[in-house]
């Protein structure tokens, strides 16, 4: 039995279906996400098992204890949205103490329990600011802490980060995993951001069209793509068809092939390459991406029509090939990935 079990969920309104026969099984501690594009479903069913949405059919149990019509409040569950959510009128502390004093707690209580929140989100100093005038970093820090403070069961996090530069949001998954782990809260993390997903999950639960089509360990999902929507959503895959396959690399399948941008090694000109990727393959530079510390190579095959994105380390500018340079490609077969 998992911790958190969700059994069966459906949700449509009218006639257009949200998801239909979702099935989770969390463990206690845990972190999962649920990652896929805008509209498939991932953050109606983080508000269902929240309490927030109704279901349509299903049921979801904490500790085998059926919560599927508990209002909101009772679940022991807290969240917290992209939106922040915050009482524009409170200070930092007021905030944070809401629901505490919602409870009815007592004030010495209260009082302790907020500088515990405040402590682990790094706002000290912060407490009697007004939260308009925080950054909206420091203002995502105050909705985690608001929802840690009541201490929930389970936390559940809808696209914290989206509307974070890239720089504070980095920061912050950094510091959502590390008060996870501290706590070890059992946490569900909503976002369309595979990058983000890879680096924060235990697990990760690919939804698309109302489906989960996939569910793993971060490198399963990734390495072991179950399906060509999963290879184009986790990453920048090479995709060939069949008759692409058995031309370029003398390959019989069925579905496609998908290959990763880092399981192509390019062979310069003057060098021996690699013996045992064996056969190499004459290919011309189209041109290349710039992505931070790698360098994404865009070349035509040499007697063929397909076109591919080999990735390497951006090691220097010296080592930059040109648009229209002639390397050769090597393949590494046992990462190569047949999918439908």
């Amino acid at each position: 039995m998992g911790f958190l079990e969700v059994s069966g969920l459906a949700k449509s309104y009218g006639q257009t279906r949200v998801f239909s026969n979702i099935n989770l099984n969390i463990k206690e501690g845990e972190l999962v996400t649920l990652l896929g594009p805008s509209g498939c479903g991932k953050s109606t069913l983080l508000r269902c098992i929240a309490g927030l949405t109704d279901l349509d059919q299903g049921s979801i149990s904490v500790l085998g204890q059926d919560i599927t019509s508990l209002v909101p409040q009772k679940r022991g569950i807290g969240m917290v949205f992209q939106s922040y959510a915050l009482f524009p009128n409170l200070t930092v502390a007021g905030n944070i103490a809401f629901g505490l004093k919602m409870q009815g707690l007592p004030a010495q209580e209260c009082e302790q329990r907020v500088a515990d929140a405040v402590a682990l989100v790094e706002l000290q100093g912060q407490e009697n600011k007004p939260v308009q005038q925080l950054s909206g970093g420091q203002r995502q820090r105050v909705a985690l802490a608001r929802a840690l403070v009541v201490r929930p069961r389970i936390l559940l996090l809808d696209e914290p980060l989206s509307a974070l530069d890239a720089r504070i949001r980095k920061n912050l998954q950094e510091e959502i995993r590390r008060i996870q782990l501290q706590l070890k809260l059992t946490t569900i993390f909503v976002t369309h951001d595979q990058e983000e997903a890879m680096l924060l999950s235990d697990r990760i639960f690919l939804m698309h069209g109302g489906h989960i089509v996939q569910h793993g360990s971060a490198e399963s999902v990734y390495t072991r793509p179950a399906s060509a929507f999963v290879a184009g959503f986790m990453g920048s895959y090479n995709l060939l068809g069949v008759s692409q396959s058995r031309a370029l690399l003398g390959l019989e399948i069925k579905g496609q092939l998908a290959i990763r941008p880092e399981s192509i090694y390019l062979v310069r000109s003057g060098q021996l390459g690699l013996p045992e990727l064996g056969q190499q393959y004459p290919a011309t530079v189209r041109h290349h991406q710039l992505l931070g510390n790698v360098i994404r190579y865009h070349l035509d095959v040499e007697g063929s029509s397909e076109r591919l994105m080999v990735d390497e380390l951006n090691r220097s500018s010296a080592y930059l090939l040109p648009a229209g340079a002639a390397v050769s490609l090597q393949f590494n077969r046992q990462e190569l990935q047949e999918v439908q």
